[in-house]
């Protein structure tokens, strides 16, 4: 369970709230399950994801 202590300014509380929640994948989460997602839509989906990660971390492993 995600919370934020809100101490005064409220707009701080919720950039907090947000950038947590863009932290822990949640944000995308909901917006990913807001319409009903094909299963041959999902698997090509995490196909992309996949190979996205995979080229990510090939690239950070050749710069460093």
């Amino acid at each position: 369970m995600i919370t934020v202590e809100v101490r005064g300014d409220v707009e701080q509380a919720l950039r907090f709230l947000k950038k947590k929640l863009q932290l822990d994948g949640m944000k995308k989460e909901l917006k990913r399950r807001e319409y009903y997602e094909k299963p041959s839509d999902k698997r090509r989906r995490k196909s992309t994801e996949s190979k996205r990660k995979l080229r990510k971390l090939m690239h950070r492993m050749t710069r460093g």
